[in-house]
């Protein structure tokens, strides 16, 4: 008879590993680099808002402040911007620089819309689909219309700009903004982010029709079939039952609280 010394314990197999310690596919670890190169210029190109709206304020304000001197005569604040400043605060080239900023920041954060899933979808047959159905629709979305589509635009903002470059175009206005390309260069790159956030989303949407079905991440245009009632388009369902009124009087709040903690001691 063999002794303890000589029995073997066969070995349990190994346990096979959990997806999340798996190394991330290849092609989510370039749509992740391209999801945060969409990200970063969307967030540094939404700060565009900040002097849009101040060049609208100043704009509409200055053209409305008019004051009399001791001698009767009249005067304007944007005159005496103008005269203090320069050409700058001229009623047309505020106007201009409001539309130029406006421009920008469109066409800065469109893609960056995209990968937040943040755009407006009115739709009534995706939302009663399952999940890979939503996936095949959102991957031949993005492959037959999306792509091509930001493609033919970029061609043609391509052309727009180099065109302004080459004839050094200003204004239609005399008084107006020089450099005209500018602002065509900014719509050029703009749509060139918004393709690469479509190719970003494309991406990840293959891994997830493709890849491993156990692996999870986190999807950009996609409620996995778990978060289902959690989530809407990525964004937490906000539950209203058993959720204090916002709108409700304070002294209604504290005595809701306080019903609602001496309800569950």
């Amino acid at each position: 008879m063999a002794s303890a010394e000589e029995m073997t314990i066969p070995a349990a197999p190994a346990s096979a590993t959990p997806p999340s310690a798996e190394p991330m596919p290849f092609a989510l670890r370039v749509s992740e680099r391209l999801r945060k190169f969409v990200e970063f210029v969307g967030r540094w190109g939404s700060w565009l808002v900040v002097p849009m709206v101040l060049f609208t304020i100043i704009d509409v304000v200055a053209r409305k402040i008019h004051w009399l001197d001791e001698q009767g005569r009249l005067h304007g604040l944007q005159v005496f911007l103008v005269s203090v400043f320069g050409r700058m605060f001229e009623s047309t080239m505020l106007q201009e620089l409001e539309w130029h900023f406006h421009a920008g920041l469109f066409a800065l954060v469109l893609g960056y819309g995209y990968v937040m899933n943040s755009h407006v979808r009115v739709d009534l047959i995706r939302e009663n689909l399952t999940f890979r159905k939503k996936a095949w629709l959102e991957l031949l979305g993005i492959t037959f219309f999306y792509i091509p589509f930001c493609l033919t635009i970029i061609w043609f903002a391509f052309s727009y700009a180099r065109g302004s470059f080459l004839m050094n175009e200003i204004s239609a206005s005399t008084v107006g903004l020089t450099h005209r390309w500018i602002i065509k260069s900014v719509l050029f790159f703009g749509l060139v982010t918004a393709l690469v956030a479509g190719i970003s989303v494309w991406l990840q949407v293959a891994v997830a029709l493709f890849g491993d079905p156990a692996r999870r991440f986190r999807l950009m245009t996609l409620d996995w079939p778990e978060e289902a009632g959690n989530r809407i388009e990525g964004k937490e369902r906000v539950k209203l039952e058993g959720s204090m009124d916002s709108l409700a009087a304070p002294d209604d709040k504290l005595r809701e609280k306080t019903s609602k903690i001496l309800t569950d001691g």
